[in-house]
């Protein structure tokens, strides 16, 4: 997924700032001794054929300098600066339902958030007839974990094969602020579809509920964009960050370009 992509999923969430050399030289110059005096002029008999006098160079064009390189932070960068570092809350009182019920249609189209994110993220999609476009059957996934495509057929056994990762998992989101919101903003967040991806679906099992400091994805490609989503999805819902937390995405976005 590009960065473009990644930055239209966030529109309305954050407002971030985005923050070379002289090149010297040197002039040698050289003195001469005084021309000496003039030889006589000697007249030839013979004219002297006229030449033409050499062509006028032409005034050298300047080359362009290339652009200054600039080391611009990703833009998460300067969100991050703004999550609170805590220590984790206890995982104790935690469970699914407390985020609200599994797939709740938050957008109110008519279907539900997972198979939103299959329309969304999946191509060449067909879906079962009758289900105004809502239903996915079939589609092609280029998986951000792995960095493989996988055809996605809907089933008892192949719909495992990709599944709907909640990029700020909601065990991790629980123990760093979810406590204290609301239950309707709990079922906000886990419907979210800025923190909803269609992943492989054993990728995604292996991820669990680890944040940036234990895990990240296989394909280090997607590093960048997966904790720059993170990054937005904790300073929407005001959740926080733990110390080793904040200096794996300190890490990881260094590394990314603006």
């Amino acid at each position: 997924m590009s960065f473009t992509r990644w930055v239209e999923r966030i529109l309305g969430g954050l407002l971030v700032i985005v923050v070379v050399g002289a090149i010297g030289h040197g002039i040698w110059l050289a003195l001469q001794d005084a021309d000496p005096a003039p030889e006589p002029t000697v007249v030839s008999e013979t004219p002297t054929p006229m030449t033409a006098p050499p062509p006028t160079a032409e005034p050298a064009t300047a080359t362009p300098e290339a652009p200054t390189p600039t080391n611009e932070p990703h833009p998460a960068t300067a969100v991050l600066a703004q999550l609170p570092i805590k220590e984790r809350d206890p995982l104790a009182g935690y469970s699914r339902s407390r985020f609200g019920d599994r797939w709740v249609d938050v957008d109110g189209n008519g279907c539900d958030q997972r198979n939103d994110v299959l329309g969304r993220d999946l191509t060449d999609v067909e879906y079962r007839p009758g289900t105004r476009d809502c239903v996915v059957v079939t589609g092609m996934l280029a998986d951000p974990f792995t960095g493989n495509t996988i055809a996605f057929t809907r089933g008892d056994v192949t719909s495992a094969e990709v599944q709907i990762d909640h990029v700020v998992a909601l065990a991790d989101a629980w123990q760093k602020g979810a406590q204290e919101l609301d239950f309707e903003t709990r079922q906000e967040f886990a419907n979210d579809p800025l923190n909803l991806l269609a992943v492989d679906g054993p990728t995604n099992f292996l991820k669990g509920h680890r944040d940036a400091a234990s895990w990240l994805p296989p394909n280090e490609a997607f590093h960048c964009e997966y904790v720059a989503t993170q990054v937005a999805v904790k300073a929407k819902y005001r959740l926080w960050v733990t110390q080793t937390e904040h200096k794996a995405m300190v890490e990881v976005l260094s590394s990314c370009g603006p």
